[in-house]
């Protein structure tokens, strides 16, 4: 039977020193929505769990000429009641606050949920269409990782031994641009996304001068969908245009058939979701 022992560090510097000594076998400990229960049923027996709340840097919510810094272990619930925050990425947070029920939210985390790295995961899609990029510091120091970059397959990162995430930051936005977060799930709330599409884009009048897809439970990744995007850049948002970005959607996916949906359905509704968050998007463009 594995011993498990508990930390609580007061800097990140102390954090990855104790990740990094773990071997392998440190868990972060941020909300524990995934963790614990990972633990009660047996898929998790930790060497070392490092209890990250008492960070500042990891706690906290900043803003700078325009761009925000979410600590990794800000719960999703503190993020909701941000109103700067939610009034530049609505579509952020809205993505953050479909994870789990009310109650989770109080303790599950953006950073949390982004690395378990599930690839049906609310946050990611909304946070790829966004361009976040995340701080990452572990033994061989800081460094920057957009959020596309951070998964390589289900419950599996590109984090070196000892890496932690310390935060996400979504950069400042021009005006008129807008992002939303749409998911298909078979029940009403506090269900797996079927498919999720997350869009940002920024208009100048009319037309469509800069815009990013994410697209989430088709692939072992949460997907960046460039072509989509391309389709939609340039365009004034046309049905030609929407058309040939559902299309962009609908072939990037790599889905499979579980009980949740079939393959055929996930590309469908891909393409589905795209015109209807990008409609949503464009609208709250209009009235920045």
């Amino acid at each position: 039977m594995t011993q498990t022992q508990y930390a609580a560090p007061k800097s990140i510097d102390e954090a990855v020193a104790l990740m990094a000594g773990a071997n392998g076998a440190g868990r972060i400990l941020a909300g524990g929505t995934d963790l614990l229960v990972q633990m009660r049923a047996g898929a998790l027996a930790p060497g070392v769990i490092v209890d990250v709340k008492k960070i500042a840097e990891m706690t906290t919510i900043s803003e700078s000429a325009g761009s925000f810094r979410i600590g990794a272990a800000v719960p999703a619930a503190v993020i909701g009641e941000h109103a700067a925050l939610k009034a530049r990425w609505p579509g952020v947070v809205e993505s953050i606050n479909l994870i789990g029920s009310k109650q989770v939210q109080g303790r599950a985390s953006a950073g949390g949920n982004l690395c378990n790295a599930s690839p049906a995961a609310d946050s990611t899609p909304a946070l790829v269409a966004a361009g976040a990029i995340l701080t990452v510091q572990g033994p061989k120091g800081r460094r920057e990782l957009p959020v596309e970059k951070l998964h390589v397959g289900p419950g599996r990162t590109t984090l070196e031994r000892g890496e932690i995430v310390v935060s996400i930051m979504l950069p400042p936005r021009p005006r008129s641009s807008g992002d939303a977060y749409l998911r298909l799930i078979p029940r009403t709330e506090m269900d797996i996304a079927v498919v999720g599409c997350g869009v940002s884009l920024t208009l100048q009048g009319e037309v469509c001068t800069a815009a990013r897809v994410g697209l989430g439970a088709v692939a072992p990744t949460v997907l960046l969908v460039e072509a989509a995007a391309a389709a939609l850049i340039g365009s004034r948002l046309e049905p030609a245009a929407l058309a040939k970005a559902a299309a962009a959607c609908s072939a990037a996916c790599k889905p499979i058939d579980d009980k949740r949906g079939t393959i055929v359905y996930r590309t469908k509704i891909a393409g589905v979701l795209l015109k209807r968050a990008t409609a949503i998007a464009a609208e709250r463009a209009r009235s920045h």
